[in-house]
């Protein structure tokens, strides 16, 4: 899969239309590919960054790729014969993206390099201020929209650790999510700070390279085996000649990752059978009894992500990468101190340590009818209606936000079904209200579904659970059918004739 020609973007801003999308990732440019199937045309789409992607322009670190199968990762309108391999590499994931805004001529209503300073309800729609991050210090006029669709994404805005001396290191400091291209690999000792899916992709990606890595693991992860693999020519093909053959794998795939849904959500019987296949991948892959005790977790299979990988237990168990199996604590010069005691020097320090993912950023740029901004509407954790829509928030529709994340399955479908659900909504013509009630009890049902579970009770700290409250917010503690279903009835229940003024 080769990346698209440049983009043909305007430049100017409207001053008024139907609907603002922030943000051109997957979520984004899935909810201007419902909107056009609703017959609507009149949207913009506002990206701060200078191309399209998300997380996959964001993130470029060596050996990054995504952990969903690349047939089940794409847009069910968009399927594609191209990808390379089972787990597409990130450059493919972003000139796919690429690829759909130019083969559906979404070029015309995007505008990169335009971030969302602010938006805020006024009487009967909302008025959206932008500035230019190409042009630091422009201001255009804001924009005047009935509906905002905020595509933000939840795995932003890197989450920087507070570790005494870290501002003070004498070489380069940076997160997995923020590569920085010009530090010379080889050679260098670098240590990464992290365990989870980033830094299981790029530690042994480093070590191939010649550096000299040190891994800082405040936790061991729960990894499963990953069986990546290479298409073949003719599997490719096919796939060209056959659309159908394409869907047929898609089926497949969903069918695998529903089934995943219990051994995550705490099922006895699933659960074990699936620590069982990940302890036996670690014991295959590292022999040394003390290493694999270090790695092997104690909390619940579930709890935190569940990783895929084939590389990093043998980079560790033969010493490509150095493993600290504690948190680090202090830096004092070029040394890193870890919680344990031990003390290593390092000539680069990568923070693979995860995104502000409970507490939203946008949130504090959007002020709803009430006078609240969505940040104070959510001091306790994040709360909704149908995952998508908040109390006080007027025609608001927020993308894989709050509830909208998985643990088994693609997200990719959870933001298909989203983007549908607010298309049809705003093809309807009314200001879509939910009340306070309303969000309570879909805050308690989240709760009750989420009871139990390894996500709230596995005895882990993770992502998934807001600090504030510990209540599961990122996480939908279900399938991806009982989304469907369950967007579905919160649809129906808004478009009822029977409520409609």
């Amino acid at each position: 899969m080769t990346a698209p020609s440049d983009l043909q973007i305007p430049s100017d801003l409207p001053r008024r239309v139907e609907t603002v999308i922030v943000g051109a990732g997957f979520a984004g440019i899935a909810a201007a590919l419902a909107l056009r199937a609703e017959g609507i045309s009149d949207f913009v789409i506002l990206e701060r960054a200078h191309a399209v992607g998300g997380t996959w322009r964001d993130n470029v670190y060596p050996g990054v790729a995504c952990d969903v199968p690349a047939h089940l990762y794409g847009l069910s309108s968009h399927p594609s014969p191209d990808w390379s391999r089972t787990f597409a590499p990130g450059t493919e994931i972003r000139a796919y993206l690429e690829g759909i805004v130019r083969d559906e001529g979404l070029e015309r209503h995007l505008r990169l390099s335009t971030a969302m300073s602010g938006a805020e309800w006024r009487e009967d729609g909302w008025v959206v201020s932008t500035v230019s991050t190409r042009s630091p210090g422009s201001a255009p006029a804001p924009i005047v929209a009935t509906n905002l669709i905020l595509a933000a994404g939840r795995l932003t805005e890197p989450l920087i650790p507070d570790v005494p001396g870290l501002a003070d290191f004498p070489g380069a400091v940076f997160h997995s999510a923020r590569w920085d291209e010009r530090i010379r690999i080889e050679g260098a000792r670098i240590a990464v700070i992290g365990t989870g899916a980033s830094a299981v992709q790029l530690t042994p990606e480093l070590a191939r390279r010649g550096a000299d890595v040190t891994l800082f693991q405040r936790t061991p992860a729960w990894i499963m085996p990953r069986r990546d693999r290479a298409y073949s020519r003719a599997e490719r093909e096919e796939w060209r000649g056959d659309p159908d053959a394409i869907a047929r794998l898609r089926d497949e795939l969903y069918v695998e990752g529903e089934a995943r849904f219990a051994s995550r959500s705490g099922d006895a019987e699933a659960g074990a059978a699936a620590r069982d296949v990940a302890l036996a991948h670690l014991a295959h892959q590292v022999p040394d009894p003390a290493l694999r005790a270090a790695l092997t977790p104690d909390y619940a299979f579930g709890c935190k992500r569940v990783l895929l990988s084939d590389e990093f237990y043998p980079a560790i168990a033969d010493g490509a990468v150095r493993l600290e199996p504690s948190a680090l604590v202090e830096v004092d010069d070029n040394m890193l101190v870890a919680a344990g005691g031990a003390r290593h020097q390092a000539d680069v320090i990568v923070l693979a340590t995860g995104f502000e993912a409970a507490r939203q950023p946008y949130a504090r740029l959007v002020r709803g009818e009430h006078g609240l901004t969505l940040d104070e509407h959510w001091t306790e954790g994040m709360t909704s209606v149908g995952s998508t829509l908040v109390h006080g928030f007027p025609n608001l529709y927020v993308l894989n936000g709050p509830n909208a994340s998985l643990g088994h399955n693609s997200a990719v479908l959870i933001m298909e079904h989203q983007a549908s659900f607010a298309a049809s909504l705003i093809a309807s013509g009314r200001t879509v209200r939910v009340d306070a009630a309303a969000e309570r009890a879909y805050t308690a049902e989240i709760a009750e579904r989420a009871a139990g579970t390894p996500w709230v009770d596995g005895g882990c700290r993770n992502w998934y659970t807001d600090p504030r409250s510990g209540r599961l917010t990122l996480l939908w503690p279900g399938t991806v059918a009982d989304f469907r279903d369950r967007l579905a009835r919160v649809r129906d229940d808004i478009l009822d004739p029977a409520l409609i003024p």
